[in-house]
Order: structure tokens, then C-alpha cells, then sequence
């Protein structure tokens, strides 16, 4: 179940990255740390990396906002980073940005079941998710996708 704040503290980081030209990637609250850890991903809304410095700015900007909004009661870690490679395309500019890459697609079939597959990412859009098996197309609809991630290229 999801920790009740989670929902507030997305507001205000997403909130904090947008006057940053930011973007919210990801954001975790680990309760079983102590103190506890509130990860947070970002990228630049160009697309371009984020560097050390960028995470470094931004902590001490997000950390002043979360220190006046007063959500944490308790003493935290903030960890600030940038989503990186390895990690589970979810938006346009993923599918775009991520093309020819391999990636493992989990999904539904027909019969409901949830199967796998690998291949090299083609395309998605509005109705079918693409990936390229051996030379074969595979075409899934977009809606019978649950999971997309970027995997290690098989020797």
C-alpha cells in the first residue's frame, strides 16, 4: 500500500521541477530506512542529461520546499538522481529517444495470460507498441501492454 504522503509530496516536487525546468521521472518514499529515504528522479524538460551539479541544485531547492511545507515530520535522506538507462520506458519521449534499443515487453494475450518478449524497440503509438523479433514485426496492441524496459543486448 502506498505511504498517504505520497501523493502531496509528488505534488509539491513536480511542482518544484517544473520552476526548475524539470521533469519528475520517479519518486519513492522508503519508510524502512532509518532515517527514511525519499528518492527522487529527474531530467531535464529538454531531454538533455542532468549532471552532478543539477542534482546538487536541486536537492538544496527541494529541500527548502519540503523543509517550509513541513509534509516530513520525521528526519529524512533526500537522494536526488536521474533515471538512467536500465530503467522502464513509460512515456513518448522514452519510445522515441529509445528506438532500436533492446527492450523486454511483458504483456496480456488473448487468453489473458501475461507473456514476454524480447526484440528491438520499433515504435510505439496510439494503438500498437512494435518490436522487432529476429526480423519479424511484432505488433501488440498498446492495450494489452503492461510493462516496457531497456534490457542488455544478448551476445
Amino acid at each position: 500500500m502506498p505511504h498517504p504522503l505520497l501523493p502531496e509530496l509528488e505534488r509539491l516536487v513536480t511542482q518544484v521541477a517544473s520552476s526548475r525546468n524539470f521533469e519528475l521521472c520517479g519518486l519513492q518514499l522508503l519508510t524502512h530506512t532509518s532515517p527514511m529515504t525519499l528518492e527522487v528522479q529527474i531530467r531535464h524538460n529538454s531531454g538533455s542529461d542532468v549532471s552532478l551539479d543539477d542534482c546538487a541544485e536541486f536537492s538544496t531547492v527541494l529541500g527548502e520546499a519540503l523543509e517550509s511545507s513541513e509534509l516530513l515530520k520525521e528526519a529524512y535522506v533526500l537522494e536526488i538522481s536521474s533515471p538512467g538507462i536500465g530503467e522502464q520506458l513509460s512515456d513518448d519521449r522514452d519510445f522515441k529517444t529509445f528506438r532500436g534499443f533492446p527492450v523486454e515487453a511483458s504483456f496480456r494475450d488473448k487468453d489473458g495470460s501475461e507473456k514476454r518478449i524480447e526484440g528491438l524497440l520499433l515504435e510505439r503509438d496510439e494503438t500498437t507498441l512494435q518490436i522487432n523479433i529476429q526480423g519479424r514485426i511484432k505488433r501488440l496492441p498498446r492495450d494489452c501492454v503492461i510493462a516496457v524496459r531497456l534490457t542488455t543486448p544478448s551476445a
